[in-house]
């Protein structure tokens, strides 16, 4: 299969899984673009194959073992767009997506967290590598502080999907949220069994949010060090996924039963603000946001 069939359907894996990653990182140049989707395929396949299992054309043991043998993996579009990527980017290494496996199949064995410390642990392994994914691609030359702080970013993101899904994978039969500090907000399993919205829930979201606030701050503290153009579509991609934990309050706190979604009239703003601060001059921005 040609390479560039392959990422288009890339491309359009992450337009139709993430209209926000997809705005924010579209602004990228070429093969940097490019690359980000391939990354978000695959790891979009790797949390299928956990969490929808009957939609997976493969099993997470399939998906490492092909990893493994990539230079004759066949049979998908996502085989040779990964050997483009690494072949476009040789300091990209393997490492991070066999972690965001291992982080993925913990949720096959591990469906309540009781502290902050496994949770944070969770969230490095199946987000925070995400950072470690990108920063080969967004970045001349990362070293150890920004990969920290590209790390950070995506626990910080994490921590906006635990919120925002706190229904959802209730259903599922998991509970992210720390047993840890859903004490410390007077929340009691009781009460999430229930599915009850009271103060007790909403000082647990205050307090996550609180933390992903904290690591969004760390996230974005080297964007000086970025191209113009990555810092320009980090920061924005931050700053759409920060803005899901406002409209979970503007939900008051209905974590349950209502979806929090920013619309796209907010991210057209969100997105003309960044523009300008940025001084880049794209009279298609706002059509693209809402769109």
């Amino acid at each position: 299969m040609h390479a560039t069939n392959c990422l288009v359907q890339c491309e359009e894996m992450i337009r139709e899984g993430s209209s926000t990653f997809y705005k924010a990182f579209g602004y990228l140049p070429s093969p940097r673009k490019e690359a980000v989707y391939v990354i978000y395929a695959f790891c979009r396949m790797i949390d299928d194959s956990v969490d929808e299992p009957e939609r997976s054309l493969y099993s997470i043991d399939e998906l490492e073992h092909h990893l493994d043998e990539l230079a004759t993996a066949e049979g998908h579009f996502i085989w040779p767009a990964l050997r483009w990527l690494f072949q476009q980017f040789p300091n990209l290494q393997k490492a991070p997506f066999y972690k965001q496996m291992e982080g993925q199949r913990r949720d096959l064995v591990q469906t309540e967290y009781n502290t902050m410390e496994e949770l944070e642990h969770y969230c490095y392994l199946v987000a925070g590598t995400v950072g470690e994914m990108l920063l080969p691609v967004l970045h001349e030359s990362p070293d150890e502080k920004v990969v920290e702080s590209g790390v950070y970013l995506g626990k910080a993101m994490q921590i906006v999907n635990i919120v925002r899904d706190i229904g959802e994978d209730k259903r599922r039969g998991r509970r992210y949220v720390p047993l840890d500090w859903m004490q410390e907000c007077r929340y009691s399993e009781e009460c999430f069994q229930a599915e009850d919205v009271n103060e007790g829930l909403k000082q647990l979201i205050l307090k996550l949010e609180q933390k992903a606030k904290e690591w969004f701050a760390l996230g974005l503290r080297d964007l000086d060090t970025y191209p113009t153009s990555s810092a320009f579509s980090v920061e924005l991609a931050a700053l759409f996924y920060g803005s899901i934990l406002d409209a979970v309050k503007s939900n008051e706190y209905q974590v349950f039963r209502k979806r929090a979604y920013v619309s796209g009239v907010q991210k057209a703003s969100m997105l003309l603000s960044i523009m300008r601060r940025y001084n880049m001059n794209n009279h298609k921005a706002e059509s693209s946001a809402v769109s």
